[in-house]
């Protein structure tokens, strides 16, 4: 059963904004050519996660544990920092359709912090906020019956950007787990994104969570009292519309010539024509596709074979 949402004229707006700007970060190939922005934004976002959920520990504290340097803190939150790096590290390992890669990503995560890690929970629980209870989660007994029923909605047609804030929601509101529902929430919700758009491995779109906690937390809150996650994904969407601009901005300058080819050549193909270059390389023009090959035969990275359209390119 498709979970209640409904897509209105903002959701669709955002939606193509969001789907413009990873247009415009694939063309200009910012994770394939930056290592160092992705570790920067990899920190970034486990720092966010984690602070969401009260931990302490600063950015430059997390590079420490990363670079296994020994940190001052409390040893809950070292240990907190040192699951999540594991998590993210194993993100690749993990299958988003797939409920028990799920439970174990939970294991990892909550590993030394929870007796129950791994398993979903076996008694009742509600989110408390000062004297009031802000959300009374649905009996554990029914837990394991509606996390199929996301699951299976996972596999459904809706678009990716659609069914990872659905997820997302969703999760928060069974709160299938005695603790860290937050956490996995935005670490499935990374992981969906990024099996259709791979930017989102090294997007720290937490960050902006993070800034904007109460929002975050009354966006979820809306949509429990309007009994539909549509609230929530116009907010998510919107904060990755966000975090999709200020990486754009991080980007120095435009993708030169020898940066194309050098990522081109990395793909590991051997034999070309101009036309595969050009698939390859989507926004740029055939006048720019010809000079950089030209080059490339000069500083013989390259061989040219035939003429016109039957020229072929060999990697030397």
């Amino acid at each position: 059963m498709k979970p209640p949402y409904t897509i209105t004229p903002q959701v669709l707006s955002l939606i193509t904004d969001v789907s413009h700007k990873i247009g415009e970060v694939n063309a200009s190939f910012i994770t394939k050519q930056s290592p160092e922005l992705r570790k920067r934004n990899r920190i970034k976002t486990i720092q966010a996660s984690l602070s969401v959920e009260g931990n302490t520990l600063s950015i430059e504290q997390i590079t420490a544990i990363i670079d296994n340097k020994k940190v001052l803190g409390p040893a809950k939150d070292i240990q907190e920092v040192s699951n999540a790096i594991e998590v993210y590290n194993q993100l690749n390992n993990f299958n988003p359709y797939n409920e028990k890669s799920f439970l174990q990503a939970h294991k990892i995560l909550m590993q030394g912090l929870t007796k129950d890690a791994g398993k979903y929970r076996t008694g009742g629980v509600g989110i408390v906020k000062g004297s009031q209870v802000a959300h009374l989660a649905p009996s554990a007994t029914n837990v394991p019956f509606l996390m199929k029923d996301l699951f299976k909605y996972l596999k459904t047609d809706e678009t990716m950007l659609i069914k990872s804030c659905v997820f997302h929601y969703e999760m928060e509101f069974i709160h299938p787990f005695s603790d860290g529902n937050g956490r996995m929430g935005r670490i499935w919700q990374t992981l969906l994104l990024m099996q259709k758009y791979p930017v989102f491995e090294f997007l720290p779109f937490e960050t902006l969570i993070s800034k904007n906690q109460e929002k975050y937390y009354q966006a979820l809150a809306t949509s429990d009292k309007q009994a539909e996650s549509t609230f929530f994904i116009a907010f998510m969407l919107q904060i990755l519309n966000e975090s999709l601009d200020e990486l754009l901005l991080e980007r120095v300058g435009p993708i030169s010539s020898s940066q194309r080819m050098g990522i081109f050549l990395a793909s590991g193909i051997k034999e070309f024509t101009r036309k595969h270059y050009m698939a390859y390389f989507k926004t740029i023009s055939s006048a720019t596709a010809s000079r950089d090959l030209l080059d490339a035969v000069k500083e013989k990275l390259i061989k040219k074979t035939g003429e016109k359209n039957q020229t072929v390119y060999l990697v030397e």
